[in-house]
């Protein structure tokens, strides 16, 4: 077994449901589309073959190739097995037009010492809902 496997990444959306996020580096898949404003929280599921003292969740993103924010969150120390869940608080999406589009993201874990764990790749469009009739 390895040091760290990842199980399921999925998006939970307010009065959406859940998105299930692929595994992999799926930046060249369809991005996932979410409508602006919504408020999301990131689901992780994992497994470990070792004792971590404390895995590290780095979420990067970007839009249009440039780096727009970066955020880490200690998960906590877990022991040898799983699987574990945790669920990431829930955040605002932007709202605007001027905000809509694709989106890079960059989830990276590590361990406390900063050694890699695993890394995912996606993209997520933030769409502006359709006018209501």
């Amino acid at each position: 077994m390895e040091d760290f496997e990842l199980l399921d990444l999925s998006l939970y959306v307010e009065d959406g449901g859940r998105l299930a996020v692929p595994l992999g580096d799926s930046r060249a898949e369809a991005p996932l589309e979410v409508p602006e404003g919504a408020v999301v929280s990131v689901g992780l599921t994992f497994r470990l073959g070792r004792d971590i003292d404390a895995v590290v969740f780095e979420d990067t993103r970007d839009w249009d190739g440039a780096p727009i924010g970066t955020s880490r969150t200690v998960l906590g120390g877990f022991r040898c097995g799983g699987p574990y869940e945790v669920r990431l608080p829930p955040e605002r999406l932007p709202v605007g037009r001027a905000h809509c589009g694709v989106y890079g993201v960059t989830g990276r874990f590590t361990d406390g010492e900063g050694r890699p764990l695993t890394e995912e790749h996606h993209r997520i469009r933030v769409a502006h809902p359709p006018p209501a009739h």
